[in-house]
């Protein structure tokens, strides 16, 4: 087998296995939990269906450089689209991993919302040089997305595997499970863009280790999403964890603050129910006073105030 047909056997394997990955995850009643892994399934199927559909035209019913140019926009826009759809996967992933930390996951999703715009801020500078316009300007700055978007994934693989025993998680978990199978096509999208950047002649090795990778990352969802998976088990934190200790920092940061009001009060600020009750408890408190009880509203809140 020439590495052309393996190449446009792992073309054709990988709509299906997305479209397997999708019914496991119907199957498993998943799918509002993990939404928008299943848009970017059902976008990945779409695209590819749609690009195996042009090039099997092409040449027959469209003319070759429409095919052409209908593929190009096809795989460049729902490249894009993935890029832009693994972002929220990863914000999505991060929350279902610190649920039982609100505080935390407060914390942490506002530093991803500020590493995520800095990223899609990085991928258009990096893209914008004067030699640079129109297509070639579109494909730069989605490459440099497709980057940072796997760095993030990394990131987010690391935490998961460092907290998946305080979050009372894991390793059958599919929170665990999606973060393992995006840290794969991660990884060799950011070896690929390394490797590229020096050779010029390998695309066919590239699309090779590309396609074998979202297969197995494919293959991994669909066997995490057809098997049961376990219960979370309930955290139980010693008062000296960090986790702890910085989820009530943060949930004390992220708290309304009290407020107190400090001397100018005028009387008629309080009902006469709230007056009564008062020159009623100042009287108590204060023997001899029972004759306050019967005073102007004005003389009463005087007497309260020299009680106290």
């Amino acid at each position: 087998m020439t590495s052309h047909s393996f190449v446009a056997l792992l073309s054709y394997l990988d709509p299906l296995c997305c479209a397997f990955v999708l019914v496991s995850l119907f199957h498993s009643g998943s799918v509002r939990k993990f939404f928008s892994l299943t848009m970017l399934l059902s976008v990945r199927l779409f695209a590819g269906a749609t690009c195996l559909t042009l090039m099997s035209l092409s040449g027959r019913v469209l003319e070759k450089h429409v095919a052409y140019h209908a593929y190009f926009y096809v795989y460049w826009i729902s490249y894009a689209t993935e890029a832009i759809l693994s972002l929220i996967v990863i914000y999505s992933i991060f929350k279902l991993a610190m649920a039982p930390l609100k505080g935390l996951a407060t914390l942490g999703i506002l530093v991803f919302r500020w590493a995520a715009a800095i990223s899609v801020a990085i991928a258009i500078g990096m893209a914008v040089a004067p030699h640079l316009t129109g297509l070639n300007f579109v494909v730069t700055a989605v490459s440099q997305l497709q980057q940072t978007t796997s760095i993030l994934t990394l990131c987010l693989l690391l935490f998961v595997c460092f907290a998946i025993r305080p979050m009372g998680l894991t390793f059958q978990s599919r929170i665990f499970g999606v973060s393992l199978g995006l840290g794969v096509m991660a990884s060799v999208r950011l070896v690929d863009s390394a490797w590229l950047s020096h050779n010029s002649s390998v695309y066919s090795t590239v699309n090779i280790v590309d396609g074998i990778t979202g297969c197995i990352a494919l293959f991994l969802w669909s066997a995490y999403f057809t098997l049961p998976e376990p219960k979370r088990r309930m955290i139980i934190l010693p008062t000296t964890s960090p986790f702890l200790r910085w989820n009530q920092i943060s949930m004390a940061l992220g708290d309304d603050p009290g407020f107190v009001a400090v001397g100018g009060i005028p009387p008629e600020m309080f009902a006469p129910a709230e007056i009564e009750v008062m020159l009623r408890a100042s009287a108590k408190m204060t023997p001899g006073m029972s004759s306050g009880i019967s005073a102007p509203a004005s003389s009463g809140m005087g007497m309260l105030s020299r009680s106290a």
